[in-house]
């Protein structure tokens, strides 16, 4: 049987490398700064970024004990307008930080992971408008070898 994505990365700590260099990274970035450096930002945002990246690789559901359903995750990136070229920008900042963070470099686990960004992206992108059009109740997103196992 194939190991999860979130097995063959390394586990939690294969996962915090990333959500922190790829926070670094956006906040260095003169367009991604912004979003990334107002006000309001969770205290812990790197830490649930990495449980949520965790999870929806196949991890325990720590970001949906702690945090909330993905329409919470949704809900908090709602309400920005269009990011689509924001969004680029986010998904090149994380496949440079899997690279800082020393992620296995295996061509079909990168492809997996780039994937499950790039529908993440899409997906935030259809709620440019306030947080109240996004959908109560979405599970947090599994991904697999194949891409989208469940919603």
């Amino acid at each position: 049987m194939r190991p999860t994505l979130y097995e063959f990365a390394g586990g939690d700590p294969a996962f915090h490398a990333p959500a922190a260099a790829h926070h670094e990274r956006c906040l260095a970035d003169p367009e991604l700064n912004h979003p990334f450096s107002k006000p309001g930002r969770h205290p812990r945002h790197v830490e649930r970024l990495a449980w949520y990246w965790a999870e929806v690789m196949g991890g325990p559901p720590r970001f949906s004990r702690e945090c909330g359903n993905h329409s919470a995750m949704l809900r908090t990136h709602a309400g920005n307008g269009d990011l689509a070229d924001l969004g680029r920008r986010f998904v090149a900042c994380f496949v440079r930080a899997a690279d800082d963070a020393g992620l296995p470099a295996d061509p079909e686990f990168r492809a997996a992971l780039r994937s499950s960004l790039e529908w993440a992206v899409a997906e935030l992108l259809t709620y440019p408008g306030p947080p109240g059009e996004v959908p109560a109740g979405l599970a947090v997103p599994r991904w697999s070898w194949d891409g989208l196992k469940s919603l």
